[in-house]
């Protein structure tokens, strides 16, 4: 009977980390950290867009990364002044521990001076990216 109960209580327990886990995974979130953080075009390894910037850390074999890239590069091709990057994680080891960039992919959306006004960690959908677009806008 003890192994049951034991036995239910891990599938409980289980189920309740992937139920919070699923929802905030990609989940856009309004940056909270004191100060303002920018990133600049020489960090990015290209211009900032004239509205708007979203910053995509990957990595190589990372599968939601790919679907990540097409989400962005759509919400990009839509809205004029807004540009998509992608920077590889594994080359840049020193930006991602000072933005505390924990899992690919890993989003930013930049105002036009490169302020981060918002960010996800995980697969964004779109509406959600579009909606942070209007923040940074």
């Amino acid at each position: 009977m003890t192994g049951l109960v034991v036995c239910l209580a891990v599938l409980l327990a289980a189920s309740a980390y992937g139920l919070v886990h699923r929802r905030r995974d990609g989940r856009i979130r309004v940056r909270t950290k004191d100060g303002d953080e920018r990133l600049t075009a020489a960090e990015l390894g290209g211009p900032l867009g004239e509205r708007a910037t979203l910053v995509q850390f990957s990595s190589a074999f990372c599968a939601p990364c790919r679907a990540t890239r097409r989400v962005l590069d759509e919400v990009a091709g839509m809205v004029d002044g807004v540009r998509h990057v992608e920077i590889d994680a594994e080359a840049h080891l020193e930006l991602v521990r000072r933005l505390s960039v924990l899992k690919t992919p890993t989003v930013f959306v930049l105002d036009a001076d490169g302020a981060i006004v918002r960010r996800a960690a995980g697969q964004p959908r779109k509406a959600d990216v579009i909606a942070a677009l209007g923040a940074a806008v």
